[in-house]
């Protein structure tokens, strides 16, 4: 997100015509002048003003407006920011959410909110700093190897969340391959977990987690709203 955030900026500020540019992002996110005006706290005549090169941009006004942005597209689940990023090479395939946090999470808070249970015996309880959802169908078919590092987000210790699994076996033997590892690994709605995969997380010495929620919209939304939000009133703390 920090990534697109700069582009972004980038776009605006090497423009020979900052105001198109500002239109032009600001329609991308599908925005009207007087929404993008409330969320900046000012007159949409402002809003025109700068599309109008009335105004210049200056760097307080621009980081409020890409915050803007991001902060509309966020009550989507951030499709826009998503599709930027993979168009701009930043995303791996089969990414469905990534989160950072501004303070760790422990392993029973990750449980809970994936209404969750352990299945293997033999693994450390590290904090989580993220984590990064992934339908399991294109990322272990679409990954390279080179393209692992950016499902990792900016810390390695997050919890990678499959869906689509059905036996938990290709998710773990993808982590069991990788150059770097997650602190924990969960799998959703499984059909049965397979021998193997308990075996490799017990080898890893990682949790492998099954998580009981009925879909991946209400997987992602729990997590949004148990972790992330909880992550945040400790750093404000």
């Amino acid at each position: 997100m920090e990534e697109v955030k700069r582009r972004i900026a980038g776009d605006v500020v090497f423009s020979d015509d900052p105001g198109q540019a500002i239109k032009k992002w600001r329609t991308v996110f599908g925005l009207s002048q007087v929404e993008l005006a409330k969320y900046l706290g000012v007159a949409s005549s402002v809003v025109s003003d700068y599309e109008k090169n009335r105004r210049r941009p200056g760097m307080k006004f621009l980081k409020s407006f890409i915050e803007s942005l991001i902060k509309y597209d966020e009550a989507s689940g951030y499709p826009v920011t998503k599709r930027l990023a993979q168009s701009m090479g930043i995303l791996a395939t089969g990414v469905i959410d990534v989160v950072e946090f501004s303070r760790p999470v422990g392993l029973d808070e990750l449980v809970a909110a994936v209404e969750g249970y352990i299945v293997n015996s033999r693994f450390v309880a590290l904090p989580i700093y993220g984590y990064t959802v992934l339908d399991s169908y294109e990322a272990i078919e679409g990954l390279r190897g080179n393209e692992f590092w950016s499902i990792m987000g900016l810390s390695s210790m997050r919890a990678l969340v499959f869906t689509k699994v059905s036996t938990g076996r290709s998710p773990m033997v993808a982590v069991r391959v990788a150059p770097t590892k997650p602190a924990a690994v969960v799998v959703h709605s499984p059909k049965v977990v397979d021998v193997l995969a308990i075996r490799l997380a017990d080898r890893e010495m990682m949790p492998l987690i099954v998580s009981t929620h009925p879909t991946v919209d209400s997987l992602v939304r729990s997590l949004r709203e148990r972790l992330v939000s909880k992550s945040r009133a400790r750093a404000i703390r």
